[in-house]
């Protein structure tokens, strides 16, 4: 259940970060790169497509799995219709995926006609319900009243800064790949797009600090709950590896960012730095998924004390 939860987190951030660098980095900075832009669209699709089908797959496994928990049967005895219709139409992970299904394929149409300017916007659309809609399937759902209400608002603003900065990262990487084989004519392109993924991760980066600590008020209440429980200790462990990401990240932008526009001919080292510590950036995010797929199968530290 953690790694299909956690492949799938991935998989669905990487479609929707994609989509948002398509859309806030690319075609801005692209504007008079036309070659390296057309490559860039290519692969991104190319990315997101994939993503999508493995997002699907995840997803009908992560079905699979909580049918046989809901129904307390082995797996191969789950798989029959009657148990699947029952938790897809009476629990409310089961209407959660039947709405995240059709969301998903209709992105899949819109990815399939991606050369008409609304389904760009609708694709884009598409993906943040897909990301946000995943605060539906876990402790957020749970919460009652009022503070179930901020709490899953928190969460899906959560999961859609998550998906925009990490899900990023993949097309950054391409892009900053494909320009090195020309680093001198496309050195100031990667500095745009550089520059204006660091702002897109700034704002990301404080959303995510902002609804984490909503998110751990809610869940863990105190500073004893994060040692003391295991669903703490994993939170902890999340907390470490997001720092190690915020250290890549501000070398990436306050040291590596400005040798682009050195005229000392470093701009392919530059290059290089950048892709590999956005490389290593992107193994952090995923590891990150990872834990936040153990930690829905966690219950809260609140509820422990």
């Amino acid at each position: 259940m953690i790694a299909v939860r956690g492949i799938h987190f991935a998989a669905t951030a990487v479609v929707a970060g994609t989509l948002v660098f398509g859309t806030v980095v690319a075609k801005p900075a692209s504007l008079s790169e036309q070659p390296v832009a057309r490559m860039l669209r290519t692969q991104s699709l190319r990315v997101a497509s994939i993503a999508l089908a493995v997002a699907l797959l995840s997803g009908a496994a992560w079905l699979s799995l909580q049918a046989a928990s809901m129904s307390g049967l082995p797996l191969g005895e789950a798989m029959t219709s009657q148990v699947l219709s029952t938790v897809l139409n009476q629990t409310q992970f089961g209407v959660v995926t039947e709405m995240r299904s059709v969301l998903a394929i209709f992105l899949a149409a819109c990815l399939a006609f991606d050369r008409l300017p609304m389904a760009v916007w609708l694709a884009l659309a598409a993906a943040l319900g897909l990301t946000a809609s995943i605060a539906w399937t876990g402790h957020a759902a749970s919460t009652p009243g009022e503070l179930g209400n901020l709490h899953l608002a928190a969460d899906a603003l959560h999961l859609v800064a998550a998906a925009s900065w990490v899900g990023g990262l993949l097309p950054l990487t391409l892009l900053l790949a494909s320009v090195r084989r020309d680093a001198a004519a496309s050195a100031s392109l990667a500095r745009d797009a550089t520059r204006r993924f660091s702002t897109l991760g700034i704002v990301c980066v404080a959303t995510l600090v902002v609804t984490g600590v909503v998110n751990a008020w809610i869940l863990v209440g105190s500073f004893h709950a994060l040692l003391v429980t295991e669903y703490g200790q994993v939170l902890a462990i999340k907390l470490g590896v997001f720092a190690l990401m915020l250290a890549f990240a501000a070398v990436n932008r306050f040291a590596l960012t400005p040798q682009l526009a050195a005229a000392s001919g470093n701009q392919r080292e530059a290059l290089q730095k950048l892709a590999r510590n956005s490389f290593v950036e992107i193994g952090l995010g995923f590891a990150i998924f990872a834990l936040v797929g153990m930690l829905g199968t966690l219950h809260p530290a609140l509820h422990l004390l």
